[in-house]
């Protein structure tokens, strides 16, 4: 390990080891005392749900790059035995204080608001018995009991809860293992009117102890909670003339039948007990978790979530109505004026969902396209989507079936909409399509007008409320025709060209950004004013890298705000002098990509769908905007500023790929960005209210 452990020590970072650290910075939320209960039970569980993800994804790649018998190491030289020999000892110590925070201080203080699990031991005889009729009434009829040592066992769920059970039949003295599954339709926190107002049990624990009433005849001999974490990394297999949405459900079905990657069990089940279901499951020593408390802390962040207990949670802030737009007015009209820039959720998201639905609902629009990637359970885009085709419009919806644990919902609503009339094309072979577009065509005064949205954040109402993103608005000829050609090229399948504006990937981004970095760099080298910000939530492609080493190492001054994964550390004295990488942990979850570059004075300021890796440069189809309007590009710059002002949650990324809270000098004062956008935008509201030039009453669009 040594020897590992000092060729890390380089310009670059592990990226799993980068990604784990993003995932403490999460974590160390859930420490902060200051923070009402609710909303550090909300970061423990947030933590829990990263690590699920990495498991099924980043563990499960590795692991089949190490199956493959590749010698293939990745940019720090570590072979996948050695990152996976890594990302175990982090993961455990990661897992080891999630338990510690849980059990020593979040626990008791639910338990203090009423909120933890009772213990069945604690119950009355008659909250026990209610809860034993629950069991037989409500529980027992959904339960599938699935014997395991058979010929050809059943393959236990990914994510799962599951109890394992060892029966004894007391007639001739055999053993057996048995596995119940506990249904995902049953709440995980069992309430009855016995047990109080807030008063629940773990549904594993009740059906733990009414087990027996599924097996007469035999003894319960122990029995034991369990979670399978299955591999994710399965990729589509695109065959040439193939049908995608049939190859797409047989990744879904491949996925649920793939290998174990990790195998979580309580403390307190005991060792031979522990090796049976390791063996049964696929499990070996090193993916083997023993966890001392429940499992799957993901569900107590559903606590955060329901109404009630508000003295326990963050005050809510409500999104300021966003400058630019006049509700009295129909989008269309607002958009004429003049572009507009929205900052969710600082500033409401509503007025991107009323541009289509009012698209949909409007007499002069003939067409709209939209590139779909990650949409709300109950959608109101495709909702409008579907309006506007049985209206008759012209609609085209991209809509990406690669969407990774997105796939299930995204072939629904492709169904869904081809059932409404609309065009559905599912994305470009071999690439995912991740841009963030919608562009309307609409008629007016005998001719034809385009409107656009570019996004740095997906087509989702549900997550707009959480995720800070950008949004563009905009009539301008130039973009508008730019976004025709990217909707031609992406359901005609040609090439990515002769764009005015946009600089789309894999074709043009990559190389424009590499422009941006070497122009900033040469005017270091002539002595000239040189800076790069930039803002994304991860970076590890290597020219990228490569490039920022060298500016650094000229002079260039570089201010980055990486959120994740952050796999470049600058190698030289100057580099280091002149280079700022942060990190920013914050109730909503920073998700907006800015490129900014000083340009000797009249800086050139970019938004975009794509972080600067690999996979978003060279194999997915993604835009980046230019701001060109002074004023919303000095509104983008702005938010870089207090990306970089904040001193209470930003962190600093250290060369090893750890990180620390941003020290604050003698005398500052505390800043910090997420707090200081949303007073700005409600500030500009209010300011805007006393002017008189918004009301709230909505604009109702021409039918």
């Amino acid at each position: 390990m040594a020897a590992v452990e000092r060729r890390i020590k380089s310009m670059y970072i592990n990226r799993e080891i980068s990604w784990l650290e993003f995932n403490q910075r999460v974590l160390n939320q859930a420490y902060r005392r200051e923070l009402p209960l609710l909303e550090r039970v909300k970061f423990l569980a947030i933590t829990a749900s990263n690590l699920d993800e990495f498991f099924q994804v980043r563990v499960g790649g590795l692991l089949l790059l190490q199956q493959s018998g590749k010698s293939s190491t990745d940019l720090t030289g570590l072979s996948p035995s050695e990152q996976l020999e890594l990302v175990r000892l982090r993961a455990a110590r990661m897992v080891s204080e999630e338990y510690m925070l849980m059990n020593n201080e979040l626990l008791p203080l639910l338990q203090e608001a009423g909120l933890a699990p009772l213990s069945l031991e604690a119950l009355s005889e008659v909250q026990y018995s209610a809860l034993e009729d629950h069991f037989l009434t409500n529980v027992a009829p959904l339960l599938t009991p699935l014997a395991l040592e058979v010929e050809h066992p059943p393959v236990l769920p990914s994510l799962s809860i599951v109890l394992g059970v060892e029966l004894l039949d007391a007639a001739t003295g055999d053993t057996r293992f048995v596995a119940v599954v506990l249904p995902e339709c049953l709440p995980r926190r069992v309430h009855a009117a016995t047990l109080g107002k807030d008063g629940y049990v773990l549904l594993e624990a009740l059906v733990a102890e009414f087990i027996g009433h599924l097996f007469p005849g035999e003894k319960i001999v122990q029995s034991s909670p369990l979670r399978v974490t299955r591999n994710g990394d399965i990729a589509v297999a695109e065959q040439e003339g193939g049908n995608f949405a049939q190859e797409m459900e047989a990744v879904l079905v491949a996925r649920k039948f793939s290998d174990c990657v990790r195998l979580e069990l309580p403390t307190s089940t005991g060792a031979d007990f522990a090796r049976r279901i390791a063996d049964l499951v696929g499990a070996d020593e090193f993916s083997t978790y023993r966890v001392p408390g429940p499992l799957r802390l993901v569900d107590f962040g559903k606590l955060a979530g329901e109404p009630g207990h508000e003295h326990l949670k963050l005050e809510s802030w409500v999104p300021a109505y966003p400058e630019g737009v006049d509700p009295t007015l129909s989008m269309f009209e607002n958009i004429a004026e003049g572009d507009i820039l929205i900052h969710n959720p600082f500033e409401s998201y509503e007025p991107v969902v009323k541009f289509v639905e009012e698209a949909a609902a409007d007499a002069d629009v003939l067409a709209i396209k939209q590139v779909l990637y990650r949409t709300a359970e109950n959608s109101r885009f495709i909702n409008a989507l579907c309006r506007a085709a049985e209206a008759g419009k012209q609609v085209t919806a991209l809509v990406e079936l690669k969407a990774r644990f997105d796939e299930s919902h995204n072939l629904g609503q492709a169904e869904r909409l081809q059932r409404a009339g609309v065009q559905v094309v599912y994305g470009v072979k071999g690439f995912k399509t991740h841009a963030k577009i919608t562009l309307v065509v609409r008629r007016e005064n005998g001719t034809l007008r385009r409107y656009c949205h570019f996004g740095t954040g997906n087509y989702n109402e549900d997550t707009a409320r959480i995720y800070s993103d950008l949004s563009l608005l905009t009539c301008d000829e130039h973009l508008g025709a730019d976004a025709s050609q990217f909707f031609n090229s992406v359901t005609g399948l040609t090439r990515l060209t002769r764009f005015r504006r946009l600089f789309p990937s894999p074709a043009m981004m990559k190389e424009r950004l590499l422009e941006l970095i070497a122009a900033e760099e040469q005017r270091a080298l002539r002595g000239e004013r040189a800076e790069i910000r930039a803002k994304m939530n991860s970076l590890n492609d290597s020219d990228m890298m490569a490039a920022l080493e060298r500016a650094s190492a000229a002079g260039v001054k570089i201010q980055l705000n990486i959120r994740g994964i952050c796999c470049w550390t600058p190698g030289t004295p100057e580099g280091r002098a002149g280079t700022h990488i942060v990190s920013i942990v914050d109730r909503y979850l920073e998700h907006a990509r800015i490129f900014t570059f000083s340009n000797g004075g009249s800086p050139l300021v970019y938004i975009a769908s794509a972080d600067w890796m690999r996979r978003n440069l060279n194999r997915r189809v993604e835009l980046m905007i230019p701001i060109e309007n002074r004023a919303l590009a000095a509104r983008v710059m702005g938010i870089l500023d207090a990306c970089f002002r904040d001193n209470t949650q930003a962190c600093v990324i250290r060369p090893d790929g750890t990180s620390s809270p941003v020290h604050r000098k003698d005398g500052d004062a505390p800043f910090a960005m997420q707090a200081y956008l949303h007073t700005q935008a409600r500030r500009s509201a209010r300011a805007r209210e006393r002017e008189g030039r918004q009301t709230l009453q909505p604009h109702v669009p021409k039918v």
